[in-house]
């Protein structure tokens, strides 16, 4: 039987035509995107989906908006809510979709906001502004909230600050919403850490750092109190001898964890590693271009074989299957336009839908 997919694009609306969220179905086997609608909201600037995949979070202008992702695809608004602080850059739940954390590069803010039963969103638990200087460099001079995760055990989340190279680690009270920090992750000098992510069993952590152009590689040790990241690896994100000035953008796990993947803006590349299970090490298989410029995001679908580009300066979704026998991907039709796009989340429809 088919898969059936719905992708959900987050847009800027301050200019062009895009009015916040389109809703794409795409199909697999005869390897097209169909705009289906658009939700309209204030500059949707980064999606998440909750990991029972029944609610979909959007940033937005006043703040972080939820939606009850309905069995055919389509969205039904919940509420919205405000952060106190600037428009967020990211957003995610944790596991057990209680609390929601969004990360600001403009303001070096971390909010952490409940989850209601009902998937809407509650009110503020905590919130941190973070403090420090980093270099002299142009943009990385003061604090850019660039992520926050939460560790696969749920008791602590990681503040990544792409400003001042470090990732602060706090010990999150799940009964009271509040945040003690932990432990400091202290990251090459202008090397940006941009985004994190776990793998599925919890054993390592991978960042990528976006001026560097490299993913470093952790083993995670859980401890009740502070958790402990030892340094294992550290591979390039870049084509060998590029001439280019790039920079790595998003980074994502196949759902079986056995391939990652990482974008570069500069080359418009897309770079794929194998991934040992066991130690968590990662080997190139290759980096091959997207056919689009500032690949910002991507999104790999649940079957593993393929993905999506999300190009924010030339407007643009460019699909592609993965042959990971033969090392290379192919592109699927035409480009699918859309106006500054963000972020494309792909979700696997119920059968029958």
């Amino acid at each position: 039987m088919a898969h059936k997919y719905v992708a959900y694009v987050g847009s800027y609306t301050f200019y062009g035509s895009s009015k916040g969220i389109t809703i794409y179905d795409v199909d697999t086997e005869k390897n097209y995107f169909t705009k289906r609608k658009e939700i309209p909201v204030n500059n949707s600037s980064y999606l998440t989906v909750s990991y029972d995949h029944r609610y979909l979070y959007s940033i937005v202008d006043e703040g972080v908006s939820a939606f009850r992702i309905l069995p055919d695809g389509d969205l039904e608004l919940i509420n919205t809510a405000g952060i106190r602080g600037m428009r967020g850059c990211y957003i995610t739940a944790d596991r057990e979709n209680r609390f929601l954390a969004v990360s600001g590069y403009h303001d070096g803010k971390m909010t952490i906001l409940w989850l209601r039963d009902d998937g809407g969103i509650g009110d503020i638990a905590s919130e941190v502004f973070n403090r420090g200087y980093g270099s002299v460099a142009e943009r990385n001079f003061r604090p850019h909230v660039t992520c926050t995760q939460f560790t696969p055990d749920n008791n602590f989340i990681c503040m990544v600050d792409m400003g001042i190279d470090n990732v602060k680690v706090y010990k999150l009270d799940r009964d009271d919403g509040e945040v003690h920090l932990a432990d400091i992750i202290h990251c090459e000098l202008n090397s940006a850490p941009r985004y994190l992510q776990f793998s599925g069993d919890g054993r390592h952590m991978y960042m990528v750092h976006q001026l560097k152009n490299y993913i470093t590689v952790y083993n995670y040790i859980y401890n009740e109190e502070c958790p402990e990241f030892q340094f294992k690896q550290l591979v390039s994100t870049q084509p060998k001898k590029s001439q280019t000035v790039n920079a790595a953008v998003a980074l994502r796990f196949s759902h079986d964890f056995s391939h990652v993947f990482c974008t570069n803006a500069g080359d418009n590349t897309v770079a794929c590693y194998d991934r040992d299970p066991e130690n968590g090490l990662l080997y190139n298989k290759f980096i091959l271009p997207i056919s689009g410029d500032y690949p910002k995001e991507m999104d790999i679908f649940p079957d593993d074989r393929h993905i999506v580009c999300c190009n924010h300066d030339s407007g643009s979704l460019t699909f592609f299957t993965v042959d990971y026998d033969k090392n290379y991907i192919v592109m699927n039709g035409l480009p699918v336009r859309v106006d500054n796009p963000n972020v494309c989340k792909i979700v696997e429809l119920p059968d029958g839908e």
